[in-house]
């Protein structure tokens, strides 16, 4: 098999789909955890991304805050899960409450000194992702 012919209906096939997901709001997660919602307007043959209106959704238990990031670069590599956000569902689901930018960084830090106090020297490990009343 031409190894090159593979290539390219690798690349083909990546900017067939991300080509259907341009101008769409989007939920990118990435490899370290983070998770950001924004408008899709430019990727390359690397699945590098642009995105606008960029915001890095933190959740703990069952409260959520955006933090507004503006335009971001996301290299394609860090991409884990990429997927289009149904707003009507965004904006109806009941499950997460939003809280302000200081309050969701409280609760983090709180979740923080508990788990140092409980396990000194580890880092603390990602929660699941709670993503289904997104899609």
């Amino acid at each position: 098999m031409d190894r090159n012919k593979g290539d390219n209906s690798a690349a083909a096939f990546l900017h067939a789909g991300l080509a259907e997901e341009l101008d769409k709001k989007l939920l990118v997660v990435l490899r370290d955890g983070r998770k950001l919602t924004g408008y899709l307007r430019s990727f390359d043959q690397f699945a590098n991304l642009l995105l606008e209106d960029t915001h890095e959704r933190h959740i703990v238990n069952d409260m959520y805050a955006d933090i507004p990031l503006g335009i971001y670069i996301i290299r394609g590599e860090n991409v884990v899960l990429l997927g289009d956000i149904d707003a009507q569902k965004e904006e109806s689901q009941t499950r997460l409450r939003q809280v302000s930018i200081p309050e969701i960084l409280a609760a983090e830090g709180e979740i923080d000194q508990h788990d140092n106090a409980k396990a000194p020297g580890s880092t603390r490990k990602s929660e699941w992702l709670q993503f289904d009343d997104l899609f």
